[in-house]
């Protein structure tokens, strides 16, 4: 499963549908329909497509003593999800579109926590689907900062998805990336305009057996769906790139990333991103100061420009399409990881 292998999963599939596996290439079968065509429940008047994107960390949040505590997924869904206003927890608080994560375990932890989604609104479980770039990545590192093994444990398994409402949109099989790797700066490399930059997977990644598969948590993925409404098509990528892009931006072999960020699409997502309409990208980048214009090239512009983690932004949020203006700046401060959520309403 290494090198140029892809582990595309996805999870709660609409009742009565077939299973799916992790395999190379594309997955065996994706489920279009969950719960209604779409079309009743999208009023023309309420053409809004309701998206965020959050590094959940593997639902263990950090805390300041060094102890750490693990969040159900209920509790941080409802610490992401805002009504127009820009609030939490009010009776206006829509059912979202489409979640891009980061730091996902895998297809378990995505199945719980879409599912987790779908109750929390009523719906059946398979409302909501999800998509990872690797369906049971290998652990790796240590304790993660935190004071208890157990939970430092439940860190050491990454990858990264995108969760959308099968009410609203529909994902054809061939509609999804390839996993792409992110780019990176091995330490003590020397680097000058991209030299030493490299493609961070084996056998580029870390040589040695505590990290060797550290490289997964940083695969990308994307997905092209279609609004069941109106027949729109909307371009949904999630990015995480490795904390040395913070010093020294790499997105590939030489290569210093898309102005300079170490932010790159691959081959397979750039193609569906081009027949798209509505295009969105989360990013974890671990590197600040990435200009809202970074995207522009492809028609998108960042929104929200607070600080994500601590007092840094590191997290961003790239849309093309009408974003509704947000009183708290795009940047949901109560979110209970440690990352803050970005969100975009876009209308159609």
């Amino acid at each position: 499963m290494l090198g140029s292998a892809l582990a595309a999963t996805l999870a709660a599939v609409a009742l009565g549908a077939p299973p799916t596996h992790p395999a190379l290439g594309t997955p065996t079968d994706v489920s279009t329909d969950g719960g209604g065509s779409g079309a009743e429940a999208v009023a023309a008047a309420d053409r809004v497509l309701r998206v965020y994107n959050n590094n959940i960390e593997n639902l263990v949040l950090n805390n300041s003593d060094g102890s750490c505590t693990r969040i159900p997924g209920p509790d941080h869904l409802t610490s992401i999800l805002v009504d127009d206003a820009g609030r939490t927890g009010t009776s206006g608080v829509v059912a979202p579109d489409i979640l891009i994560v980061q730091q996902v375990r895998g297809t378990g932890q995505a199945e719980a926590y879409a599912d987790q989604l779908s109750a929390k609104f009523g719906y059946p479980a398979g409302t909501y689907g999800a998509i990872v770039a690797w369906s049971d990545p290998e652990p790796w590192g240590g304790t993660h900062k935190c004071s208890s093994q157990s939970l430092g444990d439940l860190k050491k398994k990454q990858t990264n998805g995108i969760i959308w409402n099968k009410q609203t949109l529909s994902l054809a099989t061939g509609d999804i990336s390839k996993y792409w790797s992110a780019g990176w700066l091995k330490p003590g490399t020397a680097y000058a305009n991209g030299a030493g930059c490299t493609l961070y997977k084996p056998p580029n990644s870390d040589p040695d057996s505590t990290d060797y598969h550290k490289w997964k948590r940083t695969s990308a993925i994307a997905a092209r769906f279609t609004i069941k409404a109106t027949g729109t098509s909307v371009f949904a990528a999630t990015m995480h790139l490795p904390q040395e892009n913070r010093q020294n931006a790499c997105a590939g072999d030489g290569d210093r990333g898309i102005a300079n960020t170490g932010i790159h699409l691959g081959a397979d997502a750039t193609s569906l991103l081009n027949a798209s309409t509505i295009r969105v990208v989360g990013i974890d980048a671990n590197r600040t100061g990435i200009a809202s214009g970074t995207l522009s090239g492809y028609g998108m512009t960042g929104y929200g420009s607070k600080a994500t983690n601590g007092s840094s932004k590191i997290d961003y949020l790239f849309v093309k399409g009408g974003v509704q203006p947000s009183s708290i700046d795009h940047t949901v401060g109560g979110t209970k990881s440690n990352h803050l959520a970005l969100y975009g309403f876009i209308t159609y």
